[in-house]
């Protein structure tokens, strides 16, 4: 009689150590060559390392962090959720999530909408952006005109500019410090 086994959908890596792995010690590179090649400090690498963001390998035999060059996929990956905005903090809420995920389908699921979310806020960070540099290239436009004013004209006289003319749309970055309080 055949003996059915199961095996689980789903199992935690084993633990590397310096006997199991498959990249020789010279092929790995220190924390320095990390910091050198994506750009961060020594102690940006150290401080992801204690969020668990990122594990060293093994130890070389004088007892230095060793990291494979995946290594430096996942800081550049860390960097890049950075300059989406997310905190460090968020990366490991992130990478806690993922590792607890369960199913393939059910992280990437999760991940998708992380992702879809920060596009979305991204794209009206950039529209707010667009509309700021309309309102910064229509006052340089209006401020042109300054260059042609009296040198001894006071400053009083701004507010009732006559080199404008009345149908001259007056940009809020101008109008708001020729305003009062």
């Amino acid at each position: 009689m055949a003996q059915n086994i199961r095996l689980p959908l789903l199992a935690p890596p084993p633990e590397p150590s310096s006997s199991s792995l498959d990249v020789a010690e010279e092929d790995m590179l220190q924390v320095g060559d990390l910091a050198r090649e994506t750009g961060k400090t020594v102690r940006a690498i150290h401080l992801y390392e204690e969020l668990a963001l990122l594990k060293p390998v093994a130890r070389s035999k004088g007892r230095y962090r060793l990291y494979t060059r995946d290594s430096l996929v996942r800081i550049r990956w860390i960097g890049k959720l950075q300059d989406m905005g997310f905190s460090l903090t968020d990366i490991q809420s992130i990478v806690r999530d993922w590792e607890q995920g369960g199913s393939a389908m059910g992280s990437m699921r999760k991940m998708r909408e992380v992702y879809a979310k920060k596009l979305e806020e991204t794209r009206a960070h950039l529209n707010r952006l667009q509309q700021l540099e309309q309102e910064i290239v229509a006052s340089i436009e209006y401020l042109d005109t300054c260059d042609v004013c009296e040198p001894e004209r006071l400053i009083s006289f701004c507010k009732a500019c006559d080199r404008h003319s009345c149908e001259t749309h007056v940009p809020e970055l101008v109008a708001g410090f020729r305003a009062t309080s």
